[in-house]
């Protein structure tokens, strides 16, 4: 780790945002996208017309940015190098006046890249990451300075590209501080790092495939385990969807974690928790409800309060809860930075104080915005809009299931 033992903030416009101003805590990936996107079908064994951009990427660093633009100050932590593609994220990072801080950066790193080639409907057809560096450089003893900024933050996230070490002692970290743990599992591979935290994680926003990959790795199931395959039928609704996921879900319930979010596409989210929705309550004192957090907390609680959602809570702790939210229609340009969208509009409504269902209503209205722009998150969001969306998903959402769970 030599040449690293300084803390090299990013200062955007002469501001620095002291540890005491920021909000969620956020560690993982600062990555250069390289999209490209043929005009016509692609052909194998040779180029193909089309479009190829540089794009601000990486699983924490869309999230973060989806924060900054929804009015947030997460805090990050991450590193990268001083090579072309660390340059051009810390050029892009100072045009948009976005702050960033913890952010280790030495010329011995290799920034991450990832190579997606998409097909003519928008969807990844194949890629290559190249994102060694954050296993490498966002080591335990880094992630150890910033212990006393997550004493005053409403939730860490952190992203499945961190080794195993470094997972641990984050998750850990938060647990001291009593702050609540957001997994984002990244990739299916990847996905599977949740077994040595899962009793450190509160939330988790896996898809169907990284569901089941983290219940096997979690029940320690081979080849012949009944949850190894799932195999989507098209136009299934999701109260089939979910029974084939039930037991996938229970596991992850079962082994500590709180609150899964598995993320369906264009299909929208299973919410599910173990007792009930407001089984998770962020402290009055960690809340951020100044500036657009403040609004986005008044907007939405005068469209759809709580009480008009009314589930009581009298099932015990073993009730499996589980609720369907729909997605918002919309006119799909991109679809890689929904998900990061989901979980920045989510983690900005639950640090503004508002319930969980509440809040991935908003994540859900988020990731709409986000599909019909170019970029991994849009350049701008409407709180309008997004309330209206979020008001939209809320009052559409369905319970799937409400009791024990044996």
């Amino acid at each position: 780790m030599r040449n690293m033992q300084h803390h090299h903030p990013l200062v955007v416009k002469g501001v620095k945002l002291e540890h005491e101003d920021a909000e969620v805590v956020i560690i993982g990936g600062m990555v250069l996208d390289i999209h490209a996107t043929p005009s016509i079908a692609a052909k194998p064994g040779t180029t193909t017309p089309g479009k190829v951009y540089y794009v601000q990427g990486g699983v924490a660093r869309n999230v973060a940015e989806c924060m900054s633009k929804l009015g947030a100050k997460p805090y990050m932590i991450s590193a990268l190098g001083f090579d072309m593609a660390g340059n051009l994220l810390l050029e892009k990072w100072k045009s948009t006046g976005l702050s960033i801080e913890g952010i280790l950066k030495d010329k011995v790193i290799d920034t991450p890249v990832v190579c997606n080639i998409f097909d003519v409907n928008g969807e990844v057809a194949a890629g290559v990451a190249s994102v060694q560096a954050i296993e490498k450089y966002l080591t335990p003893d880094w992630i150890l300075h910033f212990k006393s900024t997550l004493l005053s933050a409403p939730v860490l996230m952190v992203d499945a590209n961190l080794s195993p070490p470094s997972l641990e002692a984050s998750c850990k970290l938060a647990a001291d501080a009593e702050c609540p743990v957001w997994f984002e599992p990244v990739s299916v591979t990847k996905s599977r790092r949740i077994s040595s935290v899962a009793e450190y994680v509160t939330f988790a926003s896996p898809n169907e495939v990284e569901l089941i990959a983290m219940a096997n790795a979690l029940s320690g199931s081979d080849e012949s385990h009944p949850l190894k395959e799932y195999h989507k039928e098209n136009n299934q609704s999701p109260a089939s969807s979910f029974q084939i996921l039930k037991p996938a879900i229970c596991v992850l319930l079962e082994k500590g974690i709180k609150v899964v979010l598995v993320t369906l596409g264009s299909n929208g989210v299973f919410l599910c928790s173990k007792g009930g929705p407001n089984c998770i309550k962020i402290p009055v004192e960690k809340t951020r409800r100044h500036g657009f957090g403040g609004e986005l907390y008044r907007t939405v609680m005068q469209r759809f309060p709580p009480s008009s959602y009314s589930f009581s809570e009298h099932g015990r702790s073993s009730r499996l809860f589980a609720l369907h939210l729909p997605s918002v229609p919309a006119s799909v340009v991109r679809l890689t930075g929904a998900g990061d969208c989901l979980v920045g509009g989510t983690l900005t409504s639950i640090s503004a104080g508002l319930d969980i269902i509440q809040s991935v209503s908003v994540g859900i209205a988020v990731a709409k915005a986000a599909v019909e722009a170019e970029a991994n998150v849009p350049s701008a969001f409407s709180l309008a809009t997004i309330a209206d969306d979020a008001k939209y998903v809320y009052s559409s959402a369905k319970v799937l299931f409400h009791q024990s769970m044996l």
